[in-house]
């Protein structure tokens, strides 16, 4: 099951990014469980939405174990590193399309944490919304996290700037997408101006005069990528109370999504 969970190529991509392990000075202490057991511990709680308590034996390492080298990874931004890796290696062969990029944000239920919000859409509950921006095949390339009742054109600049500078397969680093699609979330004029003072064409539905429906045939694939998002079970509601482990499974969401597409 672990090879199963982190095949050879992720996990030669996780060792690139892993912190070294703590040595201690005066020696002894218990054995380290091996990262590999521990990743294909913590991919199977993303996928499958258990708790860490119900992290069967087979891996070796205990839930508890596991949770803590989750926390410890989270904290030293593996996650963030191992999405970009995966990114590189995809900018490199090609497989990135830069011409037309979309962003969208999907809305879950919060049961705990603090960066959430009464959902207007959910009858006031308190929720937490993921904010993308995928490229033209759907491929998530940037991310962010907020409350459910953040505004949408609140989320778009911190999310373009927040694209990494990924590799191209000539060329330097690429960070901006050509033109970036919008529904009518994002209608706002300092918006409109923000892009073009960066050089992104930007196609929004404008409130009142379009339907958001005419951007279906470009914005349909991010909706799919939203639907990829469903497969990681552990973000049907949020049961994370630091942002920062919440945003760790949408990242480990993220770069499987993109890894599938790497070893097609």
């Amino acid at each position: 099951m672990v090879e199963r969970l982190v095949p050879d190529g992720l996990w030669e991509l996780f060792q690139r990014v892993v912190p070294e392990v703590p040595t201690r000075p005066q020696g002894g202490g218990r054995r380290r469980y091996g990262d590999r057991e521990v990743l294909a511990a913590i991919i199977f709680v993303a996928t499958t939405g258990c708790t860490w308590a119900q992290v069967p034996p087979v891996f070796g390492p205990s839930g508890a174990t596991a949770h803590r080298r989750f926390t410890e990874w989270s904290q030293a931004r593996v996650w963030a590193k191992l999405h970009r890796l995966v990114l590189d290696e995809l900018g490199s062969r090609g497989e990135l399309d830069w011409s037309r990029c979309a962003i969208d944000s999907v809305n879950m239920r919060a049961l705990k944490g603090g960066t959430d919000g009464s959902n207007p859409v959910d009858r006031g509950k308190k929720g937490s919304k993921i904010h993308l921006i995928t490229e033209r095949t759907g491929l998530p390339i940037s991310i962010g996290i907020s409350g459910a009742n953040l505004h949408d054109s609140q989320a778009l600049e911190p999310l373009v700037r927040g694209i990494p500078p990924i590799r191209s397969r000539r060329g330097p680093r690429r960070r901006r997408p050509a033109k970036l699609h919008g529904d009518k979330g994002y209608d706002y004029g300092h918006l409109r101006r923000w892009l073009r003072q960066r050089g992104i064409r930007h196609r929004i539905a404008r409130k009142g005069i379009e339907s958001s429906k005419r951007l279906g045939r470009h914005r349909w694939t991010i909706e799919r990528t939203m639907s990829w998002l469903a497969g990681c079970r552990r973000l049907h509601r949020r049961y994370e109370r630091k942002a920062i482990h919440f945003l760790a499974f949408t990242s480990i969401a993220c770069t499987l999504i993109c890894y599938r597409r790497l070893t097609k």
